[in-house]
Parts: C-alpha cells; sequence; structure tokens
C-alpha cells in the first residue's frame, strides 16, 4: 500500500487532534504508528478506516482518495477491516457465529458458504476448539485473536489495528502480536497504533511518530530507532524502550 496525507486537520469542539498532518509513505506492507497518549494515533486511525471524516485534509491509498460522504465511506469501510482495543464481540453470540456475522449480513454470503471461508483460518491460527464457546467463556487473548480473524476472513485490502494488546496481559499479549506477526507473513497490509515497541521494530516496514497531532517524524523501523535525530522521539525511545 502507498499512503499520501496531506493537510489533515480533525477537530473535536475547540479541541484540535490532528493539525495539518502531512505523510508520504512507498509501497509498504505494514505501517505502525507510535507517539505519546493523546498525540492523535487513534484518531488518525480512525480516519484511515473511514470511520472518521476529517474537518480539512486528504487521505489517499494507492492513488485513491478516500471519500467523504457517507454511502461510499460505507462501501469503503466494507472493503477493510477494523480491530479495536476492546474486542467488540457480541456477547450473546458463540465465537464462530461473530466470525460469520459480517460474512453473511454485510458480503452476502450464505452460512454454509461463510462456514467454509472460516474453517481453515480457524485452523490456522489454532481457535478451532474455542469457535463454539461465548466470548465470556474465551481468554482476552482469544477474544482479540477472533476479532482479529473477523476483520480478516471478509478478505480485506488492509487491516487497521488499534492498540489491540492494550487491554491484556503479557502472556495474551504475546498471543496476539505472534497472530499479527503471523498476518505479516501472509502477506495482509495492516496499519497498527501500538506502544509494543519491540513488536513494532519487528513488524514495521514504516513507522510514523505521531504527536502534537502531527508527524513529528516518519522512516524505516531501524532509521526510527536507531538513528532518528528528533529530540522528542529519542526521549520517548529512551523512556519506553528497555
Amino acid at each position: 500500500m502507498k499512503l499520501e496525507i496531506t493537510g489533515l486537520t480533525q477537530r473535536f469542539g475547540a479541541t484540535t487532534v490532528l493539525d495539518q498532518l502531512v505523510l508520504a509513505t512507498g509501497d509498504i506492507q505494514a505501517l505502525v504508528l507510535v507517539g505519546p497518549s493523546g498525540g492523535g494515533k487513534s484518531t488518525l486511525l480512525r480516519i484511515l478506516a473511514g470511520l472518521d471524516v476529517p474537518v480539512a485534509g486528504s487521505v489517499a491509498f494507492d492513488g485513491t482518495i478516500l471519500p467523504r460522504n457517507e454511502e461510499a465511506l460505507r462501501l469503503y469501510r466494507r472493503s477493510v477491516g477494523t480491530v479495536f482495543q476492546a474486542y467488540n464481540l457480541f456477547p450473546h453470540l458463540s465465537a464462530l457465529d461473530n466470525l460469520l456475522l459480517p460474512l453473511v449480513h454485510v458480503h452476502g454470503l450464505s452460512r454454509q458458504a461463510a462456514i467454509d471461508r472460516v474453517r481453515e483460518p480457524l485452523e490456522r491460527f489454532h481457535l478451532s476448539p474455542h469457535a463454539h464457546k461465548r466470548p465470556a467463556e474465551l481468554s482476552g487473548g482469544q477474544k482479540q485473536r477472533i476479532a482479529i480473524l473477523r476483520a480478516l476472513v471478509v478478505q480485506p485490502r488492509r487491516i487497521f489495528l488499534d492498540e489491540p494488546t492494550s487491554a491484556l496481559d503479557p502472556e495474551m499479549t504475546a498471543e496476539v502480536l505472534e497472530m499479527i506477526g503471523e498476518l505479516k507473513a501472509l502477506g495482509t497490509q495492516f496499519v497498527l497504533v501500538t506502544h509494543e515497541m519491540g513488536f513494532a521494530r519487528r513488524a514495521a516496514d514504516d513507522v510514523a511518530f505521531i504527536g502534537e497531532g502531527r508527524v513529528l517524524a516518519h522512516g524505516t523501523a531501524g532509521f526510527m530507532f536507531d538513528h532518528c535525530p528528533e529530540p522528542r522521539v529519542r526521549g520517548f525511545f529512551d523512556r519506553i524502550v528497555a
């Protein structure tokens, strides 16, 4: 994916969350957004995923500008997957039915065709034994992996993940990060917001440091973690990277 953002601005009331943000990447598979809390990462991700409309500026993936009207955005959202930190699974449905729901009711597959599509991914990611459990019967890591799989089985152009491990303990975090790593090995394009700097270094093609509503630095993972001269970026990494 090739991403180009120009003059992106977002406000909520009197608060400016994104301030004429600019970012351009080459043709990459994985973009990781890092930076301090409140810097604008999640707001940027929501715009990239077509969930929010900015007050100004433009976003283009592979030369195609994201639409601004709701009907076109609805079609765009059907072509991508989004994963949130809170799982967003339906508590009254089994893990399997949570996977089938968007395939049947949004993408128009028959129930049997949907089952056929999810069977292999469930096996690949070792989730088949949990397919008939409801979310309350799953661990946090299992719930998040089902949420990621739900985004994957619609065969999206790319997946957007907003801090998918923030509510998990270290063991469950490792489960989810391993799954995201497998997605990259499979060729899945994704944009990830995370505070897991070790994983960001391993998984990212590009890293963008978001702070004060702007991109304060951007480059390859090696450049950003080892050579970025921006003092605010260096100070952030020095505080949080072991």
